[in-house]
């Protein structure tokens, strides 16, 4: 008898290499995040896709409200083609990140998901920005 853990059997260990290595093509940690913007070194936009009502309630320091509804052509106009963004959302029981980097990709615009989201980035115990003015696009 098999678990349901053992029951698929696991991709073969040059799958699992390929499959995991192009993981971080897409998606960033909140802990690369916060040690960027803590060097100093913000080669990204940090997105934050929620609501600016949540955004106001406690966001990412340094990142910017954009509710992924919201996200067009005209508000990335802003930025040269080749920025790199970084979007978060409340966390992994939050599809707006996934929302908010389709409709940039659509856009023809790098874009990266920051893993584990607002949620994340409070369980790694970084500070949280709380009732700031909204900085918004």
């Amino acid at each position: 008898m098999s678990s349901h853990v053992s029951a698929i059997p696991a991709a073969s260990s040059d799958q699992a290499l390929a499959h995991f290595e192009r993981a971080f093509a897409f998606e960033t940690d909140c802990w690369d995040v916060h040690d960027a913007l803590s060097r100093g070194v913000q080669d990204f936009v940090l997105l934050d896709v929620r609501s600016h009502e949540l955004y106001e309630r406690g966001h990412v320091p340094g990142s910017v409200s954009l509710p992924h509804g919201k996200i067009t052509a005209g508000k990335m106009a802003a930025y040269p083609m080749d920025t790199l963004f970084v979007v978060y959302c409340a966390g992994p029981h939050c599809n707006g990140a996934h929302r908010g980097a389709v409709r940039l990709a659509k856009l023809g615009r790098p874009v990266k998901l920051m893993i584990g989201g607002l949620t994340g980035w409070i369980d790694e115990g970084f500070d949280v920005a709380i009732g700031q003015p909204v900085a918004t696009l």
